[in-house]
């Protein structure tokens, strides 16, 4: 198939996805522009014909991540005696001609503002990094860190003065002396003492936050800190904080939220630790991962 014929293809499939009013018909545009994707790729039709499918497969995946959401959930069959009756008549994903993944990947993509989505079908932003960072990141006020990582903070610095984004479900166990939440916004207020910071993952807002720990330590108002990231490598704001000791975590930490739930993070984590104690950091953290300072590079 020719390059014209994929991009008319396409267009016929990006009428049908904004006249689509069911999850069957989502599914089958899914399909098309995916499969043309796959196409433009293999058969090296150009950028133009690769970024048209890729825009509508996102788009798809959106729209069809909508509908699941506002879709009531098959409960699953009930034991009654020895045998399984069905719990209720609503379809299943099989039913619908889904799969768990597709399911759960539309769900996410939909979940990601309209801004990430444009930019993920510009080529701007990877899918697979916005919908990591929305995981770890919309609502990382609310992912809290494991307890015995704060106990080791705590054991490295003598005590937690200020965590400048928290909330106070989280105090119930760090129990620092003072902290700052969403609503007081942190950024706005003077640092000072031993700071403990897991701040929220999405951007703008990390790199600010990172930022304002930076400059509030160099002003001599923070004794001492320590920040959990994600490894974003790829960013100024982490690039920035290298110059200071850090932890790369073997594996991925277990975070935990308000219902208690335990919440595995997509991508590994990085403790940074900022201030004179750097024996002690490195013996209360060596447990998590693998220590690295600027003087080993």
């Amino acid at each position: 198939m020719n390059k014209d014929l994929v991009l008319q293809k396409l267009d016929i499939a990006r009428f049908a996805l904004s006249e689509a009013k069911t999850i069957q018909e989502t599914k089958t545009i899914l399909d098309v522009a995916t499969a043309s994707e796959i196409l433009a790729k293999r058969q090296q039709l150009g950028e133009e014909a690769i970024k048209y499918a890729t825009s509508i497969k996102i788009e798809a995946l959106a729209q069809l991540g909508r509908m699941l959401k506002e879709t009531p959930k098959n409960k699953g069959n009930l034991l009654r005696g020895t045998e399984l009756e069905p719990r209720d008549i609503t379809p299943t994903l099989k039913d619908m001609g889904l799969d768990k993944r597709t399911s759960k990947l539309a769900q996410d993509i939909a979940s990601l503002p309209d801004t990430q989505i444009k930019k993920i079908k510009n080529g701007i932003l990877s899918l697979s990094r916005a919908i990591s960072n929305n995981h770890v990141s919309d609502n990382s006020f609310d992912w809290y860190t494991p307890i015995e990582c704060i106990e080791s903070a705590r054991t490295v610095m003598d005590s937690i003065d200020l965590d400048p984004a928290s909330s106070d479900v989280a105090q119930k166990k760090i129990n620092a002396k003072n902290y700052f939440t969403r609503e007081i916004n942190g950024l706005n207020k003077k640092w000072s003492g031993n700071v403990w910071l897991n701040p929220p993952y999405s951007m703008p807002e990390i790199a600010k936050f990172i930022n304002k720990l930076i400059a509030e330590y160099n002003l001599g108002n923070i004794k001492q800190a320590i920040v959990l990231t994600n490894n974003s490598t790829d960013t100024k704001w982490f690039h920035s904080l290298l110059k200071f000791p850090f932890c790369l975590t073997k594996g991925r930490l277990s975070f935990w939220n308000v219902k208690g739930e335990i919440l595995v993070a997509r991508q590994g984590q990085v403790f940074f630790y900022l201030g004179n104690n750097v024996e002690k950091f490195v013996e209360n953290f060596k447990k998590y991962g693998v220590i690295a300072s600027k003087h080993d590079y």
